[in-house]
This record gives C-alpha cells, sequence and structure tokens, in this order.
C-alpha cells in the first residue's frame, strides 16, 4: 500500500456503513479520502476520530464533488433500497433507486476517469461496491428492482473494465497495440497462489464469518 499513500480518494456515502470503513481504512493506510455524502456530519466525526488516532492519512468532508484535484482511486459504494415490487411498486420510487445505483455510479465513475485522464494518472483504480443481489434473485417481491439495479452494476463494471482495456490500446501506436494482444502476459501459477493466501488472510484478524465466493481473475489484456 506504500505507493498509494498521500494519493487522492473519493469514496460516496462515506458517512455510514461500508463507506465510512473503507474511508477509514484508506486514511489508516495514509491516503488522502474526500469522503462523500448528502450530510457530512458523520464524516466529519470520522475525520476527527481519524485525526486523534494519529492515522496517517487525510479525511475531507465534501459534499460529492470530484473535481478539485487529480483523482487516484475512486471507491463507488453509495446505493439505495426500497421496498418497491416489480407489481406495485412506485415510478417514483424506481427512479430514486435507479438514480443513486446506477446513474450515480456511472457518473462518478465518468467524472473520476476523466480525471485521472487529465493528471495522467498511470495506475488508478475505480472500484464498485455491489451486493450478492447482483448475482442472483431472492424469491422476495421487495428486492427484485433493486436486484436489477445491482445486476446493473455487475454489466457496468464488466463494460467498464472493456472501455478502459480499448482506451489504454487506443493511446498506442497500432502496432504496438497489436503486439499487446499477440504477446498477452498469461497468469502466473504464483499469481493464482496469491490469491489462495488473500481467501485465507482476509480480514484480519477473525475471517470466520466472512465467505468470499468468487474472485475473477484474468490477464490485463483480455478480451472478454
Amino acid at each position: 500500500m506504500e505507493r498509494w499513500h498521500d494519493r487522492l480518494a473519493p469514496v460516496t456515502e462515506a458517512s455510514v456503513g461500508i463507506g465510512a470503513a473503507v474511508a477509514r481504512a484508506l486514511v489508516q493506510q495514509g491516503l488522502k479520502v474526500v469522503g462523500c455524502a448528502c450530510t457530512v456530519g458523520n464524516i466529519e466525526e470520522l475525520a476527527a476520530e481519524s485525526k486523534s488516532a494519529g492515522y496517517p492519512g487525510t479525511l475531507i468532508p465534501y459534499r460529492c464533488d470530484l473535481s478539485n484535484d487529480g483523482i487516484d482511486i475512486c471507491i463507488n459504494n453509495a446505493g439505495l433500497g426500497r421496498p418497491d415490487s416489480l407489481l406495485s411498486g412506485s415510478t417514483s420510487g424506481w427512479k430514486e433507486i435507479l438514480s443513486v445505483n446506477v446513474l450515480a455510479l456511472s457518473i462518478c465513475t465518468r467524472e473520476a476517469y476523466q480525471s485521472m485522464k487529465e493528471w495522467n494518472v498511470d495506475h488508478g483504480h475505480i472500484i464498485n461496491i455491489n451486493s450478492m443481489s447482483g448475482h442472483r434473485v431472492v424469491p422476495q417481491s421487495v428486492t427484485h428492482f433493486y436486484s436489477a439495479t445491482k445486476y446493473a452494476i455487475t454489466t457496468l463494471t464488466e463494460g467498464l473494465r472493456q472501455e478502459l482495456r480499448e482506451a489504454q490500446l487506443h493511446d498506442k501506436d497500432p502496432e504496438k497495440a497489436a503486439a499487446t494482444y499477440e504477446h498477452m502476459k498469461c497468469h502466473q501459477p504464483e499469481d493464482v497462489a496469491e490469491a489462495v493466501i488473500y481467501v485465507l488472510s482476509t480480514p484480519p484478524p477473525t475471517p470466520a464469518h466472512v465467505q468470499i465466493g468468487d474472485i475473477q481473475m484474468r490477464p490485463m489484456e483480455q478480451v472478454t
């Protein structure tokens, strides 16, 4: 994590839950975190707590403005669920869920990428915090529309990976881009071994309550 020290990382919905936990963890690792949320009272408390604890990073409470500095890491964590079924849900409720879960994530992703490009960030990360509802449909009517938006995040994440790969290749000489595919670096046994160690060691010190069900590994140049 040393290479991320003092880098900028916006975290959406950083006032509670996963967002707050991610913001705290990044500050502990020395990053400059912009905690974004509709209200920033909780983020201000977390910032004061982090400062008192002597964490090497900084937490900056802010109302979702990503334009102040070059972004190195973007954590898309904001999410909204409402008990609106497919047969009786309200149109306004559906629009609200779509606005937060799909459109807000897409907008933050677009702006983060544009910032990284403008500031020539070589090794930026965009991390989408999704849900198991984006991978399976449970027999509970009040979750079905919400689940559809989480499936959208699964699609958007894979689509983003493909677009970023293409954007990277288009910035190169055509012959070099073709050579990239021809000489694609495949995974080594050690890469898989590292993933096994990650599963066994996350999150310390008591991993018993967390089950990692799926890890996808592929070469950076792989198309699908």
